[in-house]
């Protein structure tokens, strides 16, 4: 449930996710199909296979290192979006009542925590005397952004950003950071044992 009061007429709104529909957090999605990947690359060879050479081993934990990396970096890095792209995200359309015209709002994963940012919204009248400059990517807008969508411009007036933290995100990063080093700790002995190998006296 959010509860968002409204400065300029002391309104209070009341929205919640809707109980007929599933939405998904991005970043969750991308980060869970990085390490499936991972889990693919160790698990795609028969139970009896016997590497052949270090340097294959090498290769197979750089492919797994990078596929874990990402997942990482999905939860640490929030993407930038547009707020255009927020706008027409399937996420306006989770919550019940309906979103007022004038608001938005946005989820994110930002290490351990959960934010949500909601902008207020006000519409620009065509004969405004403000030069109208489009925002960028960002992955928290100010106010004072301006934007267009639907054929109408807006420039966000307020901007309400709240956050908490999930428990099992922070377990999550410390196992991506324990699994890195684990893959850096076996590609570290196979760089010995192969240069001993490789080592040929005069």
């Amino acid at each position: 449930d959010v509860n968002l009061k409204m400065p300029r007429n002391s309104q209070l709104l009341h929205f919640a996710f809707r109980e007929d529909k599933q939405w998904k957090l991005q970043q969750i999605q991308d980060a869970r199909n990085h390490v499936n990947q991972a889990i693919y690359l160790l698990m795609n060879r028969d139970v009896n296979y016997q590497f052949k050479t270090g340097l294959e081993v090498l290769k197979l934990m750089d492919a797994v290192m990078l596929q874990l990396s990402r997942a990482r970096n999905r939860l640490t890095t929030p993407a930038t979006l547009t707020l255009p792209e927020i706008a027409s995200s399937g996420l306006t359309k989770m919550f019940t009542p309906v979103l007022p015209p004038d608001i938005l709002v946005n989820f994110y994963i930002n290490l351990n925590k959960l934010c949500l940012t909601v902008y207020q919204l006000h519409v620009m009248q065509p004969s405004t005397t403000k030069n109208f400059k489009p925002a960028g990517g960002s992955v928290l807008h100010n106010p004072g952004a301006m934007f267009e969508f639907g054929s109408q411009r807006y420039e966000v007036t307020h901007v309400h950003k709240v956050e908490c933290v999930v428990p099992w995100l922070n377990d999550a990063l410390v196992f991506f950071t324990v699994s890195l080093q684990l893959c850096q700790q076996l590609k570290d002995k196979i760089s010995v044992f192969s240069s001993y190998w490789n080592y040929s006296p005069y």
